[in-house]
Order: structure tokens, then C-alpha cells, then sequence
């Protein structure tokens, strides 16, 4: 017997699922999901670490794919008739939502990101130690059109390679695919967060993400040029929908403690890949090996925990350090964050004085109390908008993006006019105005070891409490 979030396959056309209620499967999509490719995704945690800190955050990819498929079905029945979309393509955009996470890391986007690490001791020398021939990691959407290409049991549950491409073309967002059809999948109100909001929110037992998801699925139009958007009347659970995604990262998804453990196995796998330890993929061209041959169903948040596991011996103190914190659930601790609310990511702040002096103080600091530059975690939140694209953009500037990136912006239907229009070009709208700032963390860990004195940690905060001072 299948399980989706707790609940049960009740036949062979119907699952119920704990977030969406009744979700049915059709025959295609039963064979999607019994193949073991799929299977894979019981064995990824959807919010990576964030066990740490909110315990029942343990619901999956497989979950959250079957989930998307659930609001997919919601939202093909007033898409269907304006679009003019065949069964054909009905069925491709269902698949293409169940199979949109298939390509996911270990522990999700924590592995996928290791290239993007910065250690301590390169940004306080101002370079790199990654060698820029080496094949970077995919991102997983990458791997999820290899393995829905490549994974015969995928290949067979599809019906063949045609279907199978089509299908990854949509979750890709490849030009030969429907951008209006994708734009269901990527989009900054697209079925993936809708879902992941409410599931999330759930697990984590916070109130942020639980958004009108019915009264936003009843209120999306099409327009005559098949443009999606949602009817005016629902504008306020649009501004709802996107600060409740806000709230959800500065609350659950940047949480301090949940990002210092994921911060410190990001750092940990960067540096057992530079050593060349562990049997981790030294590049790109490995991890696509791994997911397009028989070695997939290994790949899974177990592949990393074994690496923790077997690093905690390390001869290297910072990677045993980084090891042992992550085993035993002994966090790097804060010594100082930064907030910033700017409308303006260019211009100089708090949060930018304080990286700067990191950079030139850190080292210094680690020297005077003897310790590695390495056990210091410098890292900061990716910059967090209300709308993705049209935050950082006048109204002239958005309407001049590539088509696939307009795409992407939440399109609302205002006094009954044919066509749509973004969110943030509607005056009425706090959004308008609200969308123009960008939030971002800027954070200073420090990793533990045993040996080190009780004081350590608090010393080392009253050394960097005015590291934000211009």
C-alpha cells in the first residue's frame, strides 16, 4: 500500500491526500508513480534539514508531487475550455506537475547548491578555490529531464521517449514547450508553491503559509490571447498568497537554526568533494551518471547522511567539526545577524558593512583565539521579494523582459478588461508599493568542537557586536 503525507491509496484512481482531500490518479499516472524513479522521492524530505527545528517537518517530495497533482487537476478544468487543450495535453501538463521535483537532490536544494558555497577563508582572500573547468552540478531540474529520459521504468510508464520529452520540456521550460502550460509549473503563483505553502505550513505547524488556495483556484481566467491570470475580486488573496510566501521564508525556510545545520553540510560537502572524499560526485558529469544509470535509487537524503557519518572521523578538525555538529544536532551557533529592508539591492547597507568586515576582520579574530578560519560560517539569505520579478522592476523595465520571464509574473483581471496585468502595476494594490524592498540575512556562525571552552561563544559575540557599525 501506497502512503501520500499519511494518507492512504484507497483504488487504484484515488489517493487522499492530508492537505488537498481526494486526489485522483488516472491509470497513467498509477504506473508514473509505481515506478521506482518516483519511489525515490518517499526517501527526500521536502524542507531539507528543517527537522532540526520544526520535528515534524519530515513529509517528502512525494508528497508535495502528489499534492501539485491534486491542485494540477483543480486548475486544468478552467484552463481546459479557454486554452483549447486536446486530453493529450491535459494528461502532459498533469505528468508534467506530478514528475516537476523528480530530478531533486539528497535532502532537496541542500546538495544542488554546493557550487554556490562560499568557505570562510575565500571570502576573506577574495577568490575561489573551485576550479572553473570543472562540470558544475545540474540544477535539479536538469537531472529531472534525465531521469525522465534516460530511467526506462519512466520511460515505459510515459508510453515512450516522445512522450517523456514532452512532458520534460514542460517542467524544463524548454522553447518547444507551451510557455502558458509551464507557466503552470514556474511562475510566481504556480502549483508547485501552492502546494508547498500549505504543506509546509502544516508540517512546520506555523499559520504563514495557509493561503485561500479555493477561492484562488476558483478565480482563475484565461484571456483571449491565453494569457492565465486571476479575477480581480481575488486580488486580496493574491497580496495574501505572496506575503504568506515572505513570511514562510523569513520564518521556516531561513530560520536560523535550520540554516546554520543546512549552511554547515553545504560547507561540509564542499569541502569532502574539494578532498576528493568519501565517494561524493567530483562534478557535474558524476551526478548525471548517478541519475541516468542503475545507481538512482541510492541517491537519496541517506547518501548524504552517510557522508556525515563517515566524516565525523576526519582528520581535517573543520570537517570533523562540521560533521560532528550536524550528527549530533548541535547547530553552529549565531554570533551575529544582520537584517536589512531595502529598496534597493545596490546600494550600500548595514548588512553589506557587515560582510565587509568579516572579510577583513575574520581572520584576525580565529587568530587571536586560535582557531580554524573554517570553523566560521559567513553566508547570508538569498535576497526574499513579494513578487520575484517585478520587485526589482519599474513598469517600463517589465514590460521589456524576455517573454519567458513576464511569464512569471502573478496577472490579475482589472475592471473587466480582456487581457491581464501584473500585480504590481495595479495602484490599489499594496503590492505595488510593498513590492519595491527586498528583504536579506546576514549571518556569522561559529561551528563547536569539543574541547572548546564554555566562554568561547560568548566572547566571540561581544568581539563581533559592532561588526555592522559604519
Amino acid at each position: 500500500m501506497n502512503m501520500a503525507s499519511g494518507a492512504a491509496v484507497r483504488n487504484d484512481k484515488l489517493i487522499v491526500d492530508s492537505v488537498h482531500g481526494d486526489i485522483h490518479l488516472r491509470p497513467i499516472e498509477r504506473t508514473v508513480v509505481d515506478t521506482a524513479s518516483f519511489q525515490r522521492l518517499r526517501h527526500l524530505k521536502q524542507l531539507g534539514m528543517a527537522q532540526v527545528t520544526y520535528p515534524n517537518a519530515t513529509h517528502t517530495r512525494f508528497a508535495h508531487s502528489i499534492g501539485v497533482l491534486g491542485i494540477m487537476e483543480h486548475i486544468i478544468r478552467v484552463a481546459k475550455s479557454p486554452l483549447g487543450l486536446s486530453d493529450e495535453q491535459q494528461e502532459d501538463i498533469r505528468l508534467a506537475g506530478l514528475l516537476h521535483d523528480v530530478g531533486h537532490y539528497p535532502y532537496s536544494h541542500l546538495m544542488e547548491k554546493v557550487d554556490k558555497v562560499q568557505l570562510a577563508e575565500e571570502i576573506v582572500d577574495g577568490s575561489s578555490t573551485i576550479n572553473a573547468s570543472v562540470v558544475k552540478y545540474p540544477n535539479h531540474e536538469e537531472i529531472g529531464r534525465l531521469i525522465v529520459t534516460k530511467q526506462d521504468d519512466l520511460i515505459h510508464a510515459l508510453g515512450g521517449l516522445e512522450r517523456a520529452t514532452r512532458v520534460a520540456d514542460l517542467f524544463t521550460r524548454e522553447t518547444t514547450s507551451d510557455p502558458q502550460l509551464s507557466k503552470l509549473i514556474h511562475s510566481s503563483m504556480d502549483m508547485d508553491r501552492l502546494d508547498y505553502l500549505l504543506r509546509d505550513a502544516q508540517a512546520a505547524g506555523v499559520p504563514y503559509g495557509h493561503i485561500d488556495l479555493n477561492y484562488l483556484l476558483h478565480n482563475f481566467r484565461t484571456s483571449p490571447s491565453g494569457m492565465l491570470g486571476v479575477d480581480e475580486k481575488a486580488l486580496t488573496a493574491v497580496e495574501h498568497f505572496l506575503f504568506a510566501r515572505f513570511f514562510m521564508h523569513k520564518t521556516v525556510y531561513y530560520h536560523k537554526t535550520t540554516f546554520a545545520i543546512e549552511e554547515a553540510s553545504r560547507q561540509l560537502l564542499r569541502r569532502v568533494r574539494d578532498a576528493n572524499k568519501y565517494n561524493i560526485p567530483a562534478d557535474g558529469n558524476a551526478v548525471k551518471t548517478i541519475v541516468s544509470g542503475t545507481d538512482l535509487g541510492t541517491f537519496t537524503d541517506a547518501f548524504v547522511d552517510r557522508i556525515i557519518e563517515s566524516a565525523a572521523t576526519d582528520d581535517d578538525p573543520v570537517i570533523s567539526a562540521l560533521a560532528n555538529c550536524i550528527r549530533r544536532r548541535k547547530p553552529p551557533k549565531l554570533l551575529k545577524e544582520v537584517c536589512v529592508l531595502e529598496p534597493n539591492q545596490e546600494q550600500h547597507h548595514a548588512g553589506s558593512t557587515f560582510r565587509q568586515n568579516c572579510r577583513h576582520q575574520l581572520r584576525s579574530l580565529a587568530e587571536k583565539h586560535s582557531l580554524p578560519l573554517g570553523r566560521f560560517l559567513v553566508c547570508k539569505t538569498l535576497p526574499l521579494t513579494l513578487e520575484e520579478r517585478g520587485a526589482q522592476l519599474t513598469e517600463e523595465q517589465a514590460r521589456n523582459l524576455a517573454p519567458e520571464e513576464r511569464e512569471e509574473l502573478i496577472k490579475v483581471f482589472v475592471r473587466g478588461d480582456d487581457e491581464p496585468v501584473s500585480v504590481v502595476n495595479i495602484r490599489h494594490s499594496v503590492l505595488h508599493i510593498c513590492s519595491n524592498h527586498f528583504f536579506q540575512s546576514y549571518r556569522l556562525y561559529f561551528v563547536s568542537a569539543d574541547g572548546d571552552p564554555e566562554s568561547l561563544v560568548h566572547m566571540l559575540k561581544s568581539d563581533v557586536a559592532n561588526w555592522d557599525a559604519t
